[in-house]
């Protein structure tokens, strides 16, 4: 298919997001490529949650000549349908795919599906150039362009492979100032493969890590933070895998400082002292770490392939939490070869062990190309046919144990991850007294007896659950669960209305009082700095006041001893929350 003489065709570069604050990296790295092109290049987003017929008909008002689509384990059903769809109606509209969910085994997917045009394989710019020039211009052979998988005639041909991009400063910055992302995570890469090789993961296929120059990095940072961009993720396997490297962006982002948030990948184990010190220099919530556990089984890690040293990693995670300014995610992965429902339990609790400020439990995808796939069979794996061949069960672990591990991970998001229980986690773990998973695990338990897994939860509800819960499953002391889930749903929520059924203790003109207490500038220096110049009634609408038992005295920050009262009387400060948990800040006073 060639244009005529003096006519541009129309390129459109899109893909389906999984949600629509994501955005993609990867078509916009394809657009930078071919920028000097004539070519009607454009860019359009949608996600796997929009209708069908909304995308269909968003594209085809574009009228592209060409559609390219970037291709994942969670978005590809849905793209082949829509890619089908298209040809049906508008037959002549060249397809062209790419990503890793189609490099892989691209004849097989050209074969099962007659309107794929074109597949370009494995690392795309300069693929995608050649294939363009080729469609649009007429320049070169099809059979010349490496990386490439095509149809001639009635035969599917796959191209020898590409070689890697060696200079990646050759690769344009990729996104522009009108892409829309002030509201959106912008993805960003300082490097390309992973110097790990980890069985499970489509890094291990590649040898070697490729940087930008950290120059270049400087640059492209700068222009993100400049546009206004909330969050900016970058998606290199392992950041901190050149110590002199990350150490250099890390530096910079501090210095730069801002409202910003920086997402890092990170192996913990990497980070010497000095980095750690530097780290510690960093603004609260300017870096997220996502640091993967994934077990701390040394025989499955050897199985996996996945060196770590692991009693370094515990320790340098636990410094970095020391420094209170860093928001880490810890991962394990459930169903990898040689970890059975016990070995899980232990390193569950050993990450937990850690206090990490996310815990994310996910389930092993049995990837296209990945060493544990070629496996599968001596593993006893069974895994979904459809993407994202997730496990159902192994040798060691049965589909009810992943079943259950599915409301572990279920009823740990409501109460861990959202860190609106933690002072009730916290006492309900240590008073049924047998580990954080046997904790969570009897919860799911209790969940799915009273079938609240069929349901999503509003957060208020969850605090009702979570008391039934303690009450009559754990038959816990019914004082220290109202004060506990009063004192954490306060932390997060100012409101004069309580769940049911927490219960307040009355105090005697409780709200004179604590107007009273507003209006004396001295209590306003000592407890409320920052609001000095406000009215009583303008610091009202910013903090609250609430009365409990002297039993939760131990979850208060600085108490200083007034837990010998009956009574005690906290402050709640909205105004100025914790960075990193979005907590009120909490003194407790005398009225």
């Amino acid at each position: 298919m060639f244009p005529k003489e003096g006519i541009c065709m129309k390129v459109l570069l899109t893909t389906l997001n999984s949600k629509f604050i994501h955005s993609s990296l990867a078509i916009r790295y394809l657009r930078a490529y071919c920028r000097d092109k004539p070519y009607d290049l454009k860019v359009r987003e949608f996600t796997i949650n929009d209708s069908m017929d909304l995308v269909l008909g968003e594209i085809y008002k574009e009228a592209p000549d060409i559609a390219a689509f970037s291709c994942y384990i969670w978005n590809i059903t849905e793209t082949l349908a829509l890619v089908r769809r298209i040809k049906q109606i508008k037959e002549d509209t060249v397809i062209v795919l790419g990503g890793p969910e189609v490099s892989y085994d691209s004849l097989d997917i050209m074969k099962r599906n007659p309107y794929i045009d074109y597949i370009v394989r494995g690392e795309g710019e300069e693929t995608f150039r050649e294939l363009m020039e080729h469609i649009v211009e007429g320049r070169g052979v099809i059979g010349g362009i490496r990386g490439v998988t095509y149809r001639s005639g009635g035969s599917v041909v796959k191209n020898k492979d590409r070689e890697l991009i060696k200079s990646l400063d050759t690769i344009p910055f990729p996104y522009l100032p009108d892409d829309g992302l002030k509201d959106r995570i912008a993805y960003y890469e300082a490097s390309r493969g992973c110097p790990f090789r980890c069985r499970y993961c489509l890094s291990s296929t590649i040898r070697g890590v490729r940087f930008f120059p950290v120059d270049r990095v400087k640059r492209d940072l700068d222009c993100l933070i400049g546009w206004g961009i909330k969050q900016v993720k970058f998606v290199d396997r392992t950041f901190n895998c050149k110590s002199s490297f990350s150490r250099e962006i890390f530096s910079y982002l501090i210095e730069k400082g801002g409202d910003i948030n920086f997402h890092f990948e990170i192996t913990a184990d990497l980070l010497d002292e000095e980095l750690i010190r530097l780290l510690h220099t960093a603004p609260p919530g300017l870096f997220q770490f996502e640091v993967g556990v994934q077990t701390t089984n040394p025989e499955v890690l050897k199985e996996i392939d996945r060196k770590t040293r692991q009693d370094v990693l515990f320790q340098n995670v636990k410094k970095i939490c020391e420094g209170g300014n860093i928001h880490q995610h810890l991962d394990l992965i459930a169903g990898l070869p040689g970890e059975d429902m016990t070995s899980f339990a232990k390193s569950f609790d050993d990450v937990y062990g850690l206090a990490p400020d996310m815990l994310q439990l996910g389930f092993l995808k049995l990837l296209k190309g990945s060493g544990i796939r070629e496996r599968a069979q001596e593993y006893g794996y069974v895994f979904t046919a459809e993407p994202p061949y997730e496990v159902l069960s192994n040798k060691w672990m049965g589909f009810e144990d992943l079943m259950r591990l599915k409301l572990v991970e279920q009823v740990l998001e409501y109460y861990y991850n959202s860190h609106g229980f933690d002072n009730t986690i916290d006492y309900m773990i240590s008073y049924a007294g047998r580990g954080a998973f046997a904790f969570f695990k009897d919860l799911s338990e209790y969940w799915e007896e009273k079938d609240l897994h069929l349901v999503r939860h509003r957060r208020k509800r969850l605090y009702s659950l979570l008391y039934e819960y303690c009450r009559v499953r754990l038959e816990a002391p019914a004082i220290m669960v109202n004060e506990l889930l009063k004192l954490d749903f306060l932390l997060t929520e100012r409101t004069s209305v309580l769940p049911a059924p927490i219960n307040r203790i009355e105090f005697p003109a409780l709200k004179q009082k604590c107007f009273d207490f507003l209006g004396k500038p001295e209590n306003i220096k000592v407890y409320l700095p920052g609001y000095e110049g406000f009215s009583p009634k303008q610091v009202y609408k910013l903090v609250h006041f609430e009365v409990f038992d002297s039993c939760i005295s131990g979850y208060l920050p600085e108490f200083d001893g007034k837990a010998c009262e009956a009574k005690v009387i906290v402050l709640f400060d909205y105004g100025n929350r914790e960075k990193l948990r979005d907590k009120a800040v909490t003194e407790v006073i005398k009225l």
